[in-house]
């Protein structure tokens, strides 16, 4: 890439730093239900290291996994350790009440493999789960703030798994860093006080609220030592014996208990618990340039639909367009259009029906699709590619879908990887506490309405199903086969349009791992075109309204973690929109 063109992308890569330089817009943020809200942006710089590296979500986290490697721990031993820390830090975003996706790469043996700790429905739930008297959908808080919100959590089942099969520290000395600071205290970071405060619903949920609050009605402000006995009680003794004291047992009877209990109950049961199982799964490539890009397969998403974003963009010359310019903007939305047209469609769980992942990624297919993109005008919204097995079949899903996460990239000293991503839904969850963490309310990852003009729609709820996801944990390899990014993001629906966007940045503009997290996010998730409020020149805005686009600026939150790997070592970012720590050696 040439100075000048560089310059081009650079210019946009700290212009968070002043927004009123850069738009004169006057637009509210949106007041749909947001996962987490934002908290502030704090510039961030690249970290290099030579041998090993952890980014994670928060500071914490990020100590704990460093820490395990410090110990002679491998990746896999690392993001057990970080996922295990999340729940106590990062209660918010994920933990061992909710699930989760995850690749592993192993050098030494070549293999590249994912593991699925997504929830699932339990067994007695019928496809009107969100189906209100009147024949109505509930509303989304309505819908998250209810006991049939919860599936079954399955990520501890997924570390487990993974544990078994490429672990190398034993299991029990994984646990060790969060229940001696779950004991001790950990520092409370600005974004969970704010969020603490900012949440209508915490109040009202007994155990969240003698955990954040004072007896006079307080919550927990920014640097306040919090402890959680109950939540360290539980993992020792998962911990000790493994997952199964969490699936089965007393655990289980609190957490079937808890849900029975609220006001709004749910049906989960303590079968569903026992018969819960993590899967491990074959994972989705598709070039880019020279480059092989891989992700999560089914019942996420986050794979297939990042590949048909970056597939269609092939036919088009991202190098010489910055990402501020409405030309960028305009190719970058609009295969967002289509790539989530086929996603509202065709992704679902792959046991309840064929998902078409060969025709879907087809490089014909895609090319066929990128015709569809004209040049001066926006489609608006694209509709679904024709496939005769299935199009007469599916209805388009109509899910919330508004996941809280957070995200994991660790690279080890033998150069085995880790990218994992992790949720319990919407902030907090389901709100609902017990043991000291949070359950999830991943159900509402469903279409709340099973069927759209008399025709079913793939990602229904159905009893033992596990809900589709925009996870979107990600690993890139080069001509050589030698591993050249691990990343990934929390925020939604979204994630997969913040994990392509950081992919051009790197691969089109030649821009560092933290520059192009850095990047005002862009996109379109087949509705509106996606603008990061106040981050965008107004004259690029103006544009692309001339284009037809319809056009959101909302506080697009992403939660970006990722690692670019070349011959002189590791370089780490995170998303400067959270509070996410890079530590490596």
């Amino acid at each position: 890439m040439s100075n000048k063109k560089r310059s081009i992308w650079m210019q946009v890569c700290f212009c968070f730093l002043f927004p009123g330089i850069l738009s004169a817009q006057t637009s509210s943020p949106i007041l749909e239900f947001l996962p987490e809200q934002a908290t502030g942006i704090k510039e961030k710089k690249v970290v290099f290291a030579k041998e090993q590296m952890v980014a994670g979500a928060n500071r914490y986290i990020s100590q704990a996994g460093a820490s395990i490697l410090n110990q002679g721990g491998n990746a896999v031993d690392a993001a057990i350790a970080s996922a295990i820390m999340v729940t106590l830090v990062e209660p918010q975003s994920a933990g061992i009440g909710g699930g989760g996706f995850i690749l592993y790469f192993d050098k030494k043996q070549h293999i590249l493999t994912s593991f699925d700790g997504r929830e699932t429905a339990p067994q007695v739930v019928t496809e009107n789960l969100f189906i209100d008297q009147m024949g109505r959908p509930l509303s989304y808080p309505d819908a998250v703030n209810n006991g049939r919100s919860v599936g079954v959590p399955g990520l501890l089942k997924a570390l487990e798994l993974m544990h078994q099969k490429y672990g190398r520290l034993p299991w029990q000395e994984l646990f060790a860093p969060t229940i001696e600071l779950a004991e001790r205290g950990f520092e409370v970071s600005s974004r969970l006080s704010q969020l603490v405060q900012k949440d209508p619903f915490l109040a009202y949920s007994e155990n969240a609220k003698t955990y954040f609050y004072s007896s006079s009605g307080t919550s927990i402000q920014t640097g306040q030592i919090l402890i959680n006995i109950p939540l360290a009680n539980a993992l020792k003794k998962i911990a000790k014996y493994g997952a199964h004291v969490f699936y089965e047992g007393q655990m289980a009877k609190e957490i079937v208990l808890a849900v029975g209990r609220h006001p709004r109950p749910g049906v989960l049961n303590e079968d569903d618990l026992k018969k819960y199982r993590a899967v491990e799964r074959d994972v989705v490539c598709g070039p880019y340039r020279t480059l092989r890009v891989c992700g999560m397969s089914p019942p996420s998403s986050g794979g297939i639909t990042l590949l048909q974003i970056l597939g269609i963009l092939e036919s088009f010359p991202m190098t010489t367009y910055s990402p501020t310019s409405y030309q960028g903007i305009h190719y970058f939305s609009e295969a967002g259009r289509l790539a989530y047209a086929d996603r509202d469609i065709y992704i679902a769980d792959p046991s309840f029906g064929k998902v078409p992942v060969k025709e879907l990624l087809a490089p014909g297919y895609l090319a066929q699709r990128a015709k569809l993109i004209r040049s001066d005008i926006s489609m608006k919204q694209a509709t679904a590619g024709e496939f005769v097995t299935q199009q007469s079949k599916l209805g388009i899903d109509q899910s919330a879908e508004f996941p809280s996460t957070s995200h994991l990239s660790i690279v080890d000293r033998q150069g085995n990887a880790v990218s994992m991503t992790l949720s319990v839904a919407a902030a907090f969850g389901s709100r609902i506490m017990v043991n000291g963490f949070f359950l999830n309310n991943e159900m509402t990852d469903f279409s709340f309405v099973p069927e759209q003009n008399g025709v079913k729609i793939f990602n229904r709820v159905e009893p033992g199903k596990r809900p589709r996801s925009a996870m979107a944990p990600v690993m890139i390899f080069d001509s050589n086969d030698q591993l050249k990014m691990v990343i990934g993001s929390a925020g939604g629906p979204a994630i997969i349009n913040y994990v392509a966007k950081t992919i051009i940045g790197v691969i089109d503009g030649g821009l560092n791992i933290q520059e192009a997290i850095a990047l005002p996010n862009i996109g379109s998730r087949n509705i509106e075109t996606d603008l990061e409020i106040s981050r965008l020149p107004l004259g690029t805005i103006n544009q692309l309204k001339f284009m037809g686009h319809p056009i959101k600026e909302w506080e697009m939150n992403s939660g970006t973690q990722g690692i670019w790997i070349d011959h002189r070592g590791l370089w780490g970012g995170v998303d400067p929109r959270r509070e996410g720590v890079v530590l490596g050696q």
